[in-house]
């Protein structure tokens, strides 16, 4: 069911091989068998992408169930033996996409019912200045794998693990000059009048960097702190918007044109779970990070 799952959402073998780290003979295997088992055809597969048959629709919602009962089992048992007891202060920055911080959170509680958690969003750049200052014992952040020397994101004598990366789009609506080309080059943009967020916010603090590194000017005309409210604004043709692709794929975003950035491009976004110094804090949030997904490649 972890296989079927994992290749339901990614539609690709190879990711859902990575995901679960298996071979993609033996994810193929166990899928054959789970359809010989149903007798049925889970999924079309072509040379580039598998889709969700009916029957596959059908048994998605179950199979996830499945192992959402799976899990709450293993928390269980571990709550009934585990002495681990504290505090955990964690810090995140909105709508990462790589990592559900509100489910990973809801698992540890479980698990770790006398560990007091504190958590709190805000940008990346405040996060990592709170974490260096010994306010937070763990951060989901972003940047850049070229965030770093006087950057605010850069992680230099911090302990992290990268969660994945994903590439930078833009969002426009559909009367908008630039909807109607097929990939958009950087001098494209020069001019035109932007919708993004603080200045605390990693996806604002690579637009900057990147259009500084080329020598283009950028006009930020909305500056907001909540996604769905850069999205609106965007419905509502009073700019663009240069965002990671998981805040793109958002629901709010239906309607909107999504197009890709010229190609050997250095705005790719990293997630990051970044964890503090303090030695209190080290077991609490190791164990935090043991209930982490797998790492997710970029995906062009």
């Amino acid at each position: 069911m972890e296989y079927f799952v994992a290749l339901a959402e990614e539609k690709q073998f190879t990711r859902a091989a990575d995901l679960t780290m298996v071979s993609q003979s033996g994810l193929s295997a166990s899928i054959r068998n789970l359809e010989d088992e149903l007798g049925a055809r889970l999924f079309t597969r072509t040379t580039r992408r598998v889709e969700l048959t009916a029957a596959g629709e059908a048994l998605l919602p179950h199979a996830q169930a499945l192992l959402a009962q799976a899990n709450a089992g293993r928390d269980a048992v571990t709550s009934t033996v585990g002495e681990l007891a504290g505090h955990l202060r964690v810090g995140s920055e909105q709508c990462l996409g790589l990592v559900d911080v509100s489910e990973l959170l809801d698992r540890f509680h479980r698990r770790y019912g006398r560990v007091d958690i504190a958590f709190e969003q805000d940008g990346s750049a405040r996060l990592l200045s709170r974490l260096r200052a010994g306010e937070l014992d763990v951060a989901f952040v972003a940047g850049s794998a070229k965030s770093s020397g006087t950057s605010s994101l850069r992680l230099a004598g911090l302990d992290h693990v990268s969660l994945g990366e994903e590439p930078v789009v833009l969002l426009a609506r559909s009367d908008h000059p630039l909807a109607d080309k097929r990939r958009v080059s950087w001098e494209d943009l020069e001019g035109a009048t932007f919708i993004d967020f603080g200045d605390s916010w990693a996806a604002r603090i690579l637009n900057d960097e990147t259009f500084a590194t080329r020598g283009l000017q950028r006009q930020v005309a909305f500056a907001v702190n909540d996604v769905h409210t850069l999205l609106d604004l965007v419905q509502r043709g009073l700019g663009i918007a240069l965002v990671p692709r998981p805040i793109a794929s958002k629901p709010q975003a239906n309607g909107l044109v999504r197009l890709p950035l010229e190609q050997n491009t250095d705005a790719s976004w990293r997630v990051t779970a970044v964890v503090g110094a303090s030695e209190r804090s080290a077991l609490t949030a190791a164990k935090l990070l043991e209930l982490l997904p797998p790492r997710r490649e970029q995906v062009a």
